[in-house]
This record gives C-alpha cells, sequence and structure tokens, in this order.
C-alpha cells in the first residue's frame, strides 16, 4: 500500500499503536501516511508529543487509545512491558471490544506471547504474533520485513494494515513467529560484533577506515549489517536505529529459547557477554554499530 493509499474503511476504522518508541512512533507515522486512522498510546509524555507532531492523537491510557479501534499493535521494548499492556489491569484484554485484532510486533519470548495470546482469546480478541526485522527507516518506507504467526484467518483479515508496514512471510502458529525472530536477532549481533571485531584489527593494522570499508562492503565477509551500518560509525554517528541495550536482551531471550530445546550456544553466549561490556562501558542507549567503539577503546585507538 503505498503511502497515498487509503485502506477499506469497512475492514477497519482505526488503528491504535500502544508503544511510542523509535519503532512504534515509525510504525503509527507509516499508517497514518498511508491514510489509515491512527491514535497512540504511550505513558512518556514526550513520545506522545513527537507523534503529535505528524498529526497523530495520543493518549497515555491504554482504555482511552483503543476504545474506537478495530487493530491494535503493540510496540514494546520487553516482555514484562508486553504483560502488562496486554493483561494487566485496565490492559488491552480487559478493555478491548470482542472481535478487536492485537497484532504484537515486540521481540519478546515464544512463552510470553503464547500466554498472552491466550488471555486475548478468553477475552473474544484475535491475537497475531508479528515481530519486525528492521528499523524506523524501512517502518516510516512500509519495508519492513514482518515476521507473522497466527491464525490463517485472522491473518488474512488484518492482512491490509500489516501490507502497509511491509512484506510478511507466515511461520504457523501463535509463538513461531516469534522464534523465527530471535534466531534472526542471534545472527545480527553476532555478525554486528564479528565485524566490528575485525574491522578493528585493520585498522590498528594501519588500513584507512574508508578504504577498508568499501574493499570489505564488496568481499565475502560483508552482512547487511555492515554495508547497513558501519557508515554511519565511520562518521562517529552511533545514534539508535537498535540499541545495544535491546541487543543484549535479545540474546538473553534467545539463550533461554535454546536452552529450552536442548541446544548448546556457545557463539551466543560469548555475544552476550560482549554486548553486556558495552553497556558497562556506557554503549547501552547507542546503535549496535558502537560495538566498533568498544573495540577501538579496548585497542586504545580512541
Amino acid at each position: 500500500m503505498s503511502p497515498s493509499a487509503s485502506p477499506d474503511r469497512d475492514l477497519v476504522t482505526r488503528c491504535a499503536v500502544v508503544g511510542l518508541g523509535n519503532m512504534g512512533g515509525a510504525v503509527a507515522a507509516r499508517l497514518h501516511a498511508c491514510g489509515f486512522d491512527v491514535i497512540g498510546v504511550d505513558l512518556d509524555e514526550r513520545a506522545r508529543s513527537r507523534v503529535g507532531s505528524s498529526g497523530i492523537p495520543a493518549t497515555a491510557t491504554i482504555a482511552e487509545g483503543i476504545a474506537a479501534a478495530t487493530v491494535v499493535l503493540t510496540s514494546l521494548p520487553a516482555d514484562a512491558a508486553v504483560l502488562d499492556a496486554w493483561t494487566g489491569p485496565g490492559g488491552i484484554a480487559a478493555v478491548a471490544a470482542p472481535g478487536t485484532f492485537v497484532v504484537e510486533l515486540s521481540t519478546i519470548g515464544p512463552d510470553t506471547m503464547r500466554e498472552v495470546a491466550a488471555v486475548a482469546r478468553r477475552s473474544g480478541l484475535r491475537p497475531v504474533d508479528a515481530p519486525v526485522s528492521g528499523g524506523p527507516a524501512e517502518a516510516a518506507a512500509g519495508t519492513l520485513a514482518l515476521i507473522v504467526g497466527g491464525e490463517d484467518t485472522d491473518l488474512d483479515e488484518v492482512d491490509h494494515v500489516l501490507a502497509a508496514l511491509g512484506p510478511r512471510r507466515r511461520t504457523g502458529p501463535i509463538g513461531s513467529a516469534k522464534v523465527v525472530k530471535l534466531v534472526n536477532n542471534m545472527m545480527t549481533m553476532g555478525n554486528v560484533a564479528v565485524a566490528a571485531e575485525a574491522f578493528a584489527v585493520g585498522l590498528a593494522a594501519g588500513v584507512d577506515a574508508t578504504t577498508l570499508y568499501d574493499v570489505l562492503a564488496e568481499s565475502g565477509g560483508r552482512s547487511h549489517h555492515f554495508t547497513k551500518r558501519f557508515p554511519k560509525a565511520l562518521a562517529d554517528d552511533f545514534a539508535p536505529g537498535f540499541t545495544v541495550r535491546l541487543g543484549e536482551k535479545d540474546l538473553r531471550l534467545a539463550l533461554a529459547l535454546a536452552e529450552s530445546v536442548g541446544v548448546p550456544t556457545p557463539a551466543a553466549a560469548t555475544g552476550t557477554e560482549l554486548y553486556g561490556s558495552a553497556i558497562t562501558e556506557g554503549l547501552g542507549d547507542l546503535d549496535i554499530v558502537a560495538m566498533l567503539e568498544l573495540y577501538r577503546r579496548w585497542s586504545n585507538q580512541r
């Protein structure tokens, strides 16, 4: 759906976005640009003001925000926040009208997703498991990769909303999409950490940073996140698209998932320690490419 397209008003009258951080705010803006009737929900007045400047009304309370919504999307930083928003007093399950679609976009554990979905279904709601791959820029452009799980009939009926955000790939029942997202993020965090370590070696050995990037960006060791993020690092731009702190959180979730299915994960365990070290060094709220800054500090390049 292009930004100028209008949604089918017989299918959706209002979308509520709960959680207006970097990603949730961008999702709300994208849906608004596509012609959906959008309202935002966030406890943080600054987050509400940011979307308000784009013409999106926002409130601090879930009950007020979702009162007229037929689709509620949640984009929140951790399992505890999702549990509270979906199942807490005054939460979505308690106040949403039966038949409302509830689309969970966050990166959380699959067991948490199954738990909140079960509560939602008991309230007559239609839960959708839909974590996203990509950042705020992709959300704004409608090019997020959505990893989607749930009942096929639910996914079919809410697809016109998800299509505004990007292409969708179905993974199976509720919870399966969160599994795939955690596996993806295990790979992402590992790719960035290894690239930062290797790049720091090249810099320490005297290769010009721009030359090193240009060659590696066309060589076999490159990755999507290397070519996407490292140009910013070379300009000392660590503005967060996805923070080190969130990366470490996702790795911990992945370790818990791996333990639950009996798969050893020594590489992910090491990666979790590395991202934890970056947080200790004060880099937690910077973009994950700040892992390069960690290695620069460790090797006295700063």
